[in-house]
């Protein structure tokens, strides 16, 4: 596992300086420990003005030198996460040039993406991302016309019993997207009615597999995968904001108990049913991805002891999780979400602490790294969830941490 990671020297805590240090030489070694001591106003702004520059950077790479098409429409690594990353900037700034720019990509994306509608519907990697994203756009735009004809779009959108139940490709990407179309339009603006067909689809899929200790099981290509991406543990997450029956519950309680009384013993969790491979420490497999399914679980179910399995599983992240990566999806910005995930639920300073070390380590380091090619910049070097959008969009939510949350997958 030690090749993935670089090793967490940074101190367990710094306590904030009374004032900024103006003279302090941001450049030497101890560059990263200034940054820690910063007082919060001064280092929320330099990340809001390190996420405004690669903002940026980014639309340039991805937009305005492929405009005015969109090859990869997807939000994961292409065009569309460009999108959310200037929704973001706009929710931030209050900046209507950055709505704008995101709803000329959001149309090119709903252009590109129509002839492969039927096969890929869901928030991260489909149309159902595009029309969700396009309709709130457009409600922030004052666009009533443009909002009905995504809303138009997205109930076209038909779930098939065929798609798998994970969240990039399955049902549970689906019902993300209408939790978000709900959360920002307004409740049953996608009816209870419309996701209690896809929920029931994948209560009854999870229930074959199912073993007496057990309760829900899933595949998707042929492997019992446990992480957020594919998994258990980002279908429960979709499942927790879900109208569920009194059986459900249990299914998503017991199958939650069953993922921590089967964790490895370091404290991470397996990327797939009965996998010896203790190693990632990804949102997508492990520890990081599982820890926000957990801390959302205990927020619907206090009574069951999911929190203090949340904040064991980000001391993992804490320890192993300072990855030779920069993305969202298997990087240090998708890791630093564990922390701001507890930090809003706790209030305690040491997950904000903790959450401010990962994002001001890529701060100070990030950059220069990659071109040193000691850090991995993404495939897709400029997108949201392998590659710099995504330090872009962490840097944003360090401004205002309270109203953080890992995107396409925190609400």
């Amino acid at each position: 596992m030690v090749d993935r990671f670089f090793p967490n020297d940074m101190p367990g805590y710094v306590e904030e300086a009374a004032s900024p240090a103006p003279s302090a030489d941001l450049s030497s070694s101890s560059s990263l420990h200034t940054l820690l001591s910063l007082p919060y106003p001064a280092l929320a702004d330099r990340f809001l003005n390190a996420a405004l520059n690669l903002k940026q950077k980014v639309v340039q790479e991805t937009w305005e030198k492929q405009r005015p098409a969109a090859g990869d429409f997807t939000l994961y690594t292409g065009a569309l996460g460009t999108a959310l990353l200037l929704f973001k900037a706009y929710l931030v700034t209050g900046d209507r040039a950055d709505l704008a720019t995101c709803a000329e990509i959001v149309a090119a994306c709903d252009a590109a993406s129509a002839p492969a509608g039927e096969e890929f519907v869901t928030f991260i990697c489909g149309r159902a991302g595009i029309c969700a994203l396009g309709a709130v756009v457009a409600k922030h735009a004052g666009d009533e016309a443009t909002v009905a004809r995504y809303l138009s779009s997205f109930k076209q959108i038909k779930i098939s019993s065929k798609f798998p139940d994970e969240l990039l490709y399955g049902k549970a990407g689906y019902l993300w997207a209408c939790s978000f179309l709900n959360k920002h339009l307004g409740e049953n603006t996608i009816h209870p009615t419309t996701t209690a067909v896809a929920v029931r689809e994948i209560i009854k899929d999870g229930r074959k597999l199912s073993t007496k200790s057990c309760p829900l099981m899933y595949k998707w290509y042929g492997e019992k995968y446990w992480g957020a991406a594919h998994g258990l543990a980002g279908i429960m997450h979709v499942l927790l904001d879900m109208h569920l029956t009194e059986n459900d519950k249990e299914y998503v309680k017991g199958t939650l108990r069953y993922m921590i009384q089967n964790r490895f013993p370091s404290g991470n969790y397996p990327c797939t049913e009965g996998d010896n491979y203790d190693c990632l420490v990804h949102w997508c497999h492990g520890a990081p991805g599982v820890s926000l399914s957990l801390a959302k679980a205990s927020q619907v179910f206090p009574e069951e002891g999911f929190l203090e399995a949340a904040a064991d599983a980000a001391e993992v992240v804490w320890n192993w999780g300072l990855l030779k990566r920069v993305g969202i999806c298997h990087g240090i910005s998708g890791n630093a979400y564990t922390f701001l995930s507890l930090y809003r639920l706790t209030k305690k300073k040491e997950y904000l602490y903790r959450a401010k070390a990962f994002a001001c380590f890529l701060l100070d380091r990030a950059i220069k790294l990659i071109a040193e090619g000691i850090m991995h910049g993404g495939d897709e070097p400029y997108s949201l969830f392998e590659g710099q959008a995504g330090m872009a969009y962490l840097f944003l939510d360090m401004v205002n941490p309270l109203e953080s949350g890992f995107p396409a997958y925190e609400l």
